[in-house]
């Protein structure tokens, strides 16, 4: 028997993380000359990857010829603390889908949008139909709603003029006023639901949540036919809410 092979390593891709390591050890940045000695790649393939990887937003070169980390690093670092703290909550949306056989969703007020940042259904408790974007849906979803319900007047009045009432079924609210109204109407401490307000034939209620500062939502969406649970939904989301916000909160 010959010796076991080891996995296909590639070796540019190594060559690159080798290099960035060593443009992050650098606070005030280095010169290529300086990042090949200290890794021990050849200038010229120094001066390659550095200038693909600059390219790319990965590093930035300074006016003095030095190469700092750049932009893109740190949103690859934001995107993996999110992705940690919403490891630490997916198994509380798991135990919703499992108790009320119903998707569970989770979404959160970024940059003026409300955005879905999981989902977890099974072939028993499938997902919605998303056949209209989130971000254009708020007025429609008992999530967006959650969310608006939460706003200021003022952050609320600014979401609303960027988000027409789109017509999604015959039970949309496709008035401003009407929309406030029926928000205004949803108590602080209950569930807000959408009655096939964003689909025929699904029903969701959802309740806010908090990841530090920022604001979302927790849902879950229901057949129709099934609307007689809503309450014993909202009264799980509600015990449910507490426990997703602390995880969303922890320091990583």
């Amino acid at each position: 028997m010959g010796a076991q092979e080891g996995p296909t390593l590639i070796t540019s891709v190594q060559r690159a993380f080798r290099l960035l390591e060593a443009v992050g050890a650098h606070e005030g940045g280095a010169p290529a000359k300086q990042l090949a000695r200290e890794t021990g790649l050849a200038l010229a393939t120094t001066y390659h990857l550095l200038r693909t990887l600059a390219h790319d937003g990965y590093v930035r070169k300074l006016e003095d010829g030095s190469y700092v980390l750049g932009e893109k690093l740190g949103v690859l670092h934001d995107a993996s603390g999110t992705q940690a703290l919403l490891s630490r909550v997916r198994p509380m949306l798991g135990s919703l889908r499992d108790h009320l056989s119903a998707a569970a969703y989770l979404t959160f007020y970024e940059d003026g949008e409300i955005r879905v940042a999981e989902i977890v259904d099974s072939p028993q408790a499938p997902r919605a139909e998303l056949w209209v974007g989130f971000e254009d849906a708020g007025h429609a979803t008992a999530l967006g709603k959650c969310v608006l319900r939460e706003l200021d007047d003022e952050a609320r009045q600014e979401y609303l003029s960027r988000h027409p009432l789109a017509d999604l079924t015959p039970r949309t609210i496709t008035h401003r006023g009407e929309l406030l109204r029926r928000l205004d109407a949803f108590p602080d401490d209950r569930a807000v639901t959408d009655l096939e307000e964003y689909s025929l034939g699904t029903v969701c209620v959802a309740v806010p949540v908090y990841r530090g500062d920022t604001l979302g939502s927790l849902g879950v969406s229901l057949r129709a036919d099934r609307s007689s649970t809503i309450q014993d939904a909202s009264a799980r989301l509600l015990a449910a809410a507490n426990r997703v916000t602390r995880g969303l909160s922890l320091t990583i």
